[in-house]
C-alpha cells in the first residue's frame, strides 16, 4: 500500500480503510497492551515500576508485550549503562500518538457507559 496516501485518500477506499484499521488493531489489541501505553503515557519506566502500575501480569506476559510493542515501532528499550544494567522503556512518537486514539476511546466509553448501564436503562 502506499505510504503517501492522505487521510481523506484512505476514508474514500474502504479496503484500505480495513488495512488501516487492522494494522492498528494489529499494534494494541490484547489484554496488556494498552494498560502498558498507558503507563509509559507520561514517562520512561523500568521493567519493575510498568509491572507495579499493571496489577496481575506476570513477568514473563510483560517481557513478551513490550517485545512485541518493541518491534511493533510503539516503544523504544534503551540499555543504561549502570551497575547493575538498568533497562528502560519509553513511548516512540508513534507510540505518543496513540494518546489522541486513548482519549477518543475514553470519551466513549464514557458516554456508551451512561447511556447504557446507568440504573434507568436496567431493566
Amino acid at each position: 500500500m502506499d505510504k503517501n496516501l492522505t487521510f481523506e485518500e484512505i476514508k474514500a477506499c474502504p479496503v484500505r480503510c480495513v488495512l488501516a484499521i487492522n494494522d492498528t488493531l494489529n499494534v494494541i489489541t490484547g489484554k496488556w497492551k494498552l494498560p502498558i501505553i498507558g503507563s509509559l503515557l507520561y514517562n520512561k519506566k523500568r521493567f519493575t515500576e510498568i509491572q507495579q502500575n499493571i496489577p496481575k501480569i506476570t513477568p514473563r506476559m510483560l517481557s513478551r508485550e513490550l517485545k512485541e510493542l518493541e518491534l511493533n515501532g510503539m516503544i523504544k528499550r534503551t540499555v543504561v549503562s549502570t551497575t547493575p544494567v538498568t533497562v528502560e522503556y519509553e513511548l516512540t512518537d508513534s507510540g505518543l500518538k496513540i494518546r489522541e486514539v486513548l482519549d477518543k476511546m475514553l470519551q466513549w466509553g464514557i458516554q456508551h457507559r451512561n447511556n447504557h448501564f446507568t440504573s434507568d436503562s436496567s431493566g
